[in-house]
């Protein structure tokens, strides 16, 4: 009987996969994820949606950001709060003044947007390094989204492309859990 992973050694893994996956491949899943959010009931229902700006080797959800601004539902993205070593979620209104690069070269919203408590929000789209089918998230290490998430009552998504679905992903008792694992080819509710 094998060792179980590390989260460390499971970063490797999947960042070496995702290393893999082609340009061409990342835009069309990206396409693909961006059309089955679109669909799904915890999205289409949502008066208000936290997004996340994603980093290269994530699933590139921008387009329907943009998209859903202009739709007349409230969209928030985090923002990093270096004082205090948490992101919190500001709404954004307008994409081209309002967005810069923030502490790790995330883009993020202005200070001068408006902070929203995530009680204000309905679902949360979240990115990780690794998800199981379980609703288990491997993040960056750091524990950022499991602070900012770990009293929020909505929707949990997390979003990823297939290379970061595993079998098992290792958690704690600080680890937040997904209510829905959304891929290109599938959805997974979590029970």
């Amino acid at each position: 009987m094998s060792d179980p992973i590390t989260k460390a050694d499971l970063r490797k893994q999947v960042f070496a996969a995702l290393k893999n996956l082609s340009p061409e491949n990342r835009k069309a899943d990206s396409e693909k994820i961006r059309s089955r959010l679109k669909e799904h009931a915890s999205f289409r229902e949502a008066n208000a949606v936290l997004f996340f700006a994603p980093l290269p080797e994530e699933v590139d959800l921008w387009p329907l950001l943009e998209e859903t601004v202009n739709s007349g539902k409230i969209v928030a993205l985090p923002c990093f709060d270096a004082d205090k070593q948490v992101y919190k979620s500001r709404r954004v209104k307008n994409l081209r003044v309002e967005i810069l690069s923030g502490q790790f070269g995330v883009r993020e919203p202005s200070i001068g947007c408006l902070e929203m408590p995530l009680d204000d929000l309905d679902l949360v789209l979240v990115p990780g390094v690794a998800f199981d089918l379980r609703g288990n998230r491997l993040g960056r290490g750091k524990g950022y989204y499991d602070r900012l998430l770990e009293n929020f009552r909505g929707k949990k998504v997390g979003i990823a492309f297939r290379e970061q679905i595993v079998d098992a992903v290792p958690s704690g008792d600080l680890d937040v859990r997904m209510d829905v694992v959304l891929t290109p080819a599938r959805t997974v509710e979590v029970v």
